[in-house]
């Protein structure tokens, strides 16, 4: 016969989920803003070099 699973579930604080978005909203922007800068970067490299 199968046997039983036991879970355990640990307890979730609010203030555990928030800081968690906020450190992954931070990288997101951080990595928007690096890939902006690149890009920018790029087109202006393309701007003197072919142009």
């Amino acid at each position: 016969m199968a046997e039983q699973q036991h879970y355990e579930f640990a307890a979730v604080d609010a203030k555990d989920i928030v800081a968690q978005h906020q450190r992954g909203w931070e990288g997101f922007t951080q990595f928007l803003t690096y890939g902006i800068a690149v890009v920018v970067i790029l087109l202006l490299a393309l701007l003197l070099f072919v142009a």
